[in-house]
């Protein structure tokens, strides 16, 4: 697959699954749950035990439909983002940016997300070649960050990831991200093994971005 289609996919749809759980099944059951809820961008943590085989067995189970992107998250080096993507992953998300990450994502047209929190780690991440760029932790840095980084970096695609929410998607869509990225917020029923809470609240979180979008072009 292109590196465009995954990020055309990505931004599309406007909304990343980050997946955290304590088990590889209760990772996969999670992640068939958000994309359940038409949320197919799923960020498989590599906190997660047996992170790699869901990726692999997600991707193998998508396979034939091109609207699932399977990426992996919390990438911390190189070593680790070339297992993901020999995996199958589409995308690679770190918490912060890793220049040798950045290398070998580029070397293998794979999308690279890293963390920022400054305007100069935002314009660092856009001399390695990343075309999205994560906000982390967005509850500390907030949709007006998002605008004061486009003022001297308009093009910079911008996801912000961590205290998003169903109540906060259209400030940050308003603010000009290309996509959010959310966690506990979206898959909390899985807590209690409850998937459909996660499906239906997937559900929302596309919802919300789609108004959100809507509300910009009246």
């Amino acid at each position: 697959m292109k590196k465009f289609d995954v990020l055309n996919q990505i931004a599309s749809t406007g909304v990343v699954a980050v997946v955290r759980a304590e088990s590889t099944e209760k990772g996969l059951k999670i992640s068939e749950a958000c994309i359940k809820g038409g949320v197919t961008s799923i960020e498989v943590t590599y906190t997660v035990p047996g992170a790699g085989e869901i990726i692999s067995s997600l991707c193998k189970a998508y396979a034939g439909d091109k609207n699932v992107m399977i990426g992996a998250g919390t990438v911390l080096d190189s070593e680790t983002a070339r297992s993901a993507i020999l995996n199958g992953a589409k995308f690679i998300v770190s918490p912060c940016f890793d220049e040798e990450v950045a290398l070998l994502c580029n070397r293998y047209q794979v999308p690279y997300v890293p963390g920022t929190q400054t305007v100069r780690e935002v314009k660092m991440a856009l001399d390695y070649g990343c075309d999205v760029i994560k906000l982390f932790p967005g509850d500390i840095l907030g949709p007006r960050f998002v605008k004061d980084v486009k003022g001297p970096l308009p093009y910079a695609n911008l996801m912000p990831s961590g205290g998003v929410d169903v109540n906060n998607i259209a400030d940050w869509i308003k603010a000009g991200v290309v996509a959010v990225s959310a966690g506990s917020s979206m898959t909390a029923g899985a807590k209690t093994g409850d998937y459909e809470a996660v499906t239906q609240m997937a559900a929302k979180f596309i919802e919300e971005v789609k108004n959100a979008r809507a509300s910009l072009k009246k």
